[in-house]
This record gives structure tokens, sequence and C-alpha cells, in this order.
């Protein structure tokens, strides 16, 4: 096991994973074994990658502001990191849109399956509903007002304030720089260290990826619904792979033309990450793989990673855009409704503001659809609808988001003579 390449392990522990529940599902006791002795093992991996994610960002921003020197600097890094991440997410909504309409999964769906899957999933997508009511009745500028934290304590308690903690980095690196040399020093020194003992940590967790996705594949075999419900779903989830497949095509494009680097070169380098995404369905917890892949196999210097990734993972949520476009369009059909052009046009903007606001955790862009269906008119209540399939997507969707992340670093580390 030791001598196979990290990505081949972490494959062959999901592999692994998915046959190992398969076999033991077709006994009546199978699956409380997988759910209480196998599930806990995956629970505990997560947690360990989200134990370092608020320390992580918070040394690696800092370093990598304070590294900069010179504010004109982070103006125009920061400029094209936001800027790139904002086109890359309306082109996502675009493509979903464009992909759901040619396909038309909701003419797909029975009024009986309907019927089943909302009455199966009804309860939970009252929760979703209730959990987004707060941020549909915020004014348009709460998410300005949430980014800044009155305590950061506090935000740092709660990997969903990522926004919060990012905030106090940069602005904790920026105060560093502008206050004289011998006195920034030795704090500088101390974050340089604390990022290294992180990085280290990193490497000692990773130690446990193939056995942690492992025991998450075999819980998520082992919990799914029926296959018949699946069945139903089928090419609503099919739209949504196409469309998120199209996506990692464009993130190529943008990385051989303005990244001047191969497919191969890329995608080999990102692959471990985009295997631990697609395993824990959290672009948070996969930031440090996504760090040491990008830094260590794509060429980018620590500087700009350290400050484009961790912005990246929490506003980049391209796979998330795009899922919410096709999964508000496919509700809309399953319901019988025509959407006009300039009800679609506002899904790309609601969507691409909406997944800025995600939290990078599994299940987040849940919350968040419901907003966009308000937005559109869409009966909340088909939420229901895509319950069923929704954790298989959400894997496939981080992994384009931890693609993006990658590809969008590789280009700003070009503009800035930073890409080896």
């Amino acid at each position: 096991m030791k001598k196979l390449a990290l990505h081949w392990q972490i494959l062959l522990g999901m592999v692994l994973g998915v046959l190992f529940a398969f076999l033991l599902i077709q006994f009546s006791w199978g699956k409380d074994i997988i759910v209480d002795w196998i599930k806990p093992f995956g629970n505990i991996f997560i947690n360990l990658l989200k134990l370092i994610a608020v320390p992580l960002i918070l040394a690696s921003l800092i370093k990598g502001v304070s590294d900069l020197k010179d504010i004109s600097k982070l103006s125009k890094m920061g400029g094209r990191t936001i800027g790139l991440y904002i086109l890359t997410t309306v082109f996502a909504v675009s493509i979903g849109l464009v992909v759901v309409n040619l396909i038309k999964p909701g003419s797909y769906i029975t009024e009986s399956t309907r019927t089943e899957l909302v009455g199966n999933y009804a309860s939970d997508a009252n929760s979703k509903i209730a959990a987004a009511e707060n941020q549909k009745e915020a004014g348009p500028l709460q998410a300005l007002e949430d980014i800044v934290p009155s305590n950061i304590v506090k935000a740092a308690s709660d990997n969903g304030n990522m926004l919060q903690v990012i905030f106090f980095a940069v602005f904790f690196g920026i105060a560093l720089i502008l206050i004289p040399q011998e006195q920034a020093t030795p704090v500088k020194a101390f974050f340089d260290g604390f990022n290294e003992v992180i990085l280290k940590m990193i490497d000692i967790i990773m130690l446990a990826a193939p056995f942690g996705v492992f025991a998450l594949l075999a819980s998520l075999v082992a919990e799914s619904p029926s296959l018949d419900l699946f069945k139903a779903l089928g090419m609503y989830g099919l739209t949504v792979i196409i469309g998120l497949a199209l996506m990692i095509g464009v993130y190529i494009l943008i990385v051989k033309v303005l990244g001047k680097k191969s497919p191969s070169f890329f995608l080999k380098g990102i692959s471990p990450a985009q295997l631990l995404a697609f395993s824990t369905s959290s672009s948070a917890a996969t930031l440090p793989v996504t760090m040491e892949r990008v830094v260590d196999n794509l060429g980018v210097d620590d500087e700009v990673a350290s400050f484009v990734l961790p912005i990246g993972a929490t506003i980049n949520m391209d796979g998330t855009s795009l899922y919410q476009a096709v999964a508000a369009v496919f509700i809309a059909q399953a319901f019988g409704m025509d959407l006009s052009l300039g009800v679609q046009l506002g899904i790309i903007a609601t969507a691409t503001l909406a997944s800025i606001g995600s939290a990078a955790v599994p299940g987040a862009g849940m919350v968040m659809l419901v907003i966009v269906l308000a937005q559109a008119g869409i009966p909340e209540a088909g939420l229901a609808l895509i319950f069923a399939i929704d954790r298989p997507l959400d894997m496939c969707r981080t992994t384009v988001n931890v693609t993006g992340d990658a590809a969008v670093s590789m280009v700003v580390a070009k503009s800035v003579d930073k890409l080896a």
C-alpha cells in the first residue's frame, strides 16, 4: 500500500468501501454494522480535516499577505482572484441552464414518483426551507455586514464563518505590512512557524486518507435510499454530471490558454485533491490537500496559493452554482412550469451570489437553493424531489469547486510571474 501514490491509495479505498458495503447490505445486520462500526471512522477523518481548517486559513493567509510586503501587490492579486472566481461562476450557471434546457430531465418524472419522493423527503425539505428563511429576509447589504466579525474568537469557533476568519486574517496581514519591520519580524516568524506546523499536521492526517474514504463511501452506500428512486431521478443526475464535466473542460481550457500548462499536467497534479473532495463533499475539508498539491505539483508559488485558495474555498462554488441552476429548472419542469428568459437570467445572478455565500461544507448548497427557487417563483416544496440523489451529486460538484480553485490559482500565479 505504501508504494502506491496517494491518489491511487484514495481511489482504492473508495472502491473497496463501495464493494464492502454492497456485500454487507445483503445481510439484514450489514447496514447496522457499517453505521455503528465503520461510519464513525469516516466522521473522525472529516473532523480531523475540519479541525485544522481555521488554523490553516489564519496561518496561511496572514503569512501570504505579509509576504507580499507591498499593499499594491495585495490589491492587484485580490482583484484578479475575485474577478476570475466570479467569471467562472457565471460560466458555470450558464452551462447548467443550457444543459438542463436541452435535456429537460423534469419531463421524465412521473406523477407517482413525484408523490413518493415528496412524501419521503418533505420533512427534510421543510427543515432546509426553515433554515433559509433568515437569509431570505435579510437586507441587501447583510452579506457585506456578515463578513466583518464582532468577535474573532467566536467567528473562529465555527467553520461556517470562514469569510469572517478570512477578513480578520487579511486585515491582520495588512497591518503587519504597515508596522515597522523590526516589530513585525517576530510576529511574522511566529506565523511562518505556525504555518509549517499546520502543514506537518496535514501530512500526518493524510496517512489515514485511504481508510477515511473507505469508511465514508461504505456508509454512503449503506444509507442510500432505494434504487427505484435513483432510477426515477437518473436523467436529472446525468444532466448535472454533464454540466459539471463541461465545467472541468472550461478549467482545462483556462489553464492551457492563460496558465500555459497542459491538461495532463493539471489533472495529474490536482487528482488527489479531487478524489478527497469527492469523498468528503467539503472544499473546506479538502483545502489542506488542495494547497499542498497546488504548491508542490502544479508549481504555484506558496505566496499566491496561501492567498488565492482559502478565498476560493469560501467564495468559489462553481459546481454548487451549476447544480443550483439545473435543480431549479428541473423542479420547475417537474411541476410543469415554463421559465422565461428573464427568470433564467435572474437564476444566473442569484445562483452566483448564493454560491459566494455558501459554506464550504456538505449539503450547504441545499439551503442556498431555496433562495434561488424563491427568486424564480418555483415551489420550494419541490426541493424534496432532489433529496434522493443530492449526496452523490454533492460529491461531484465539490470536486468541480476544488478543481476551479486550483485552476484560478495557476492563472493568478502566472499573471504575477509566480508559476513555476
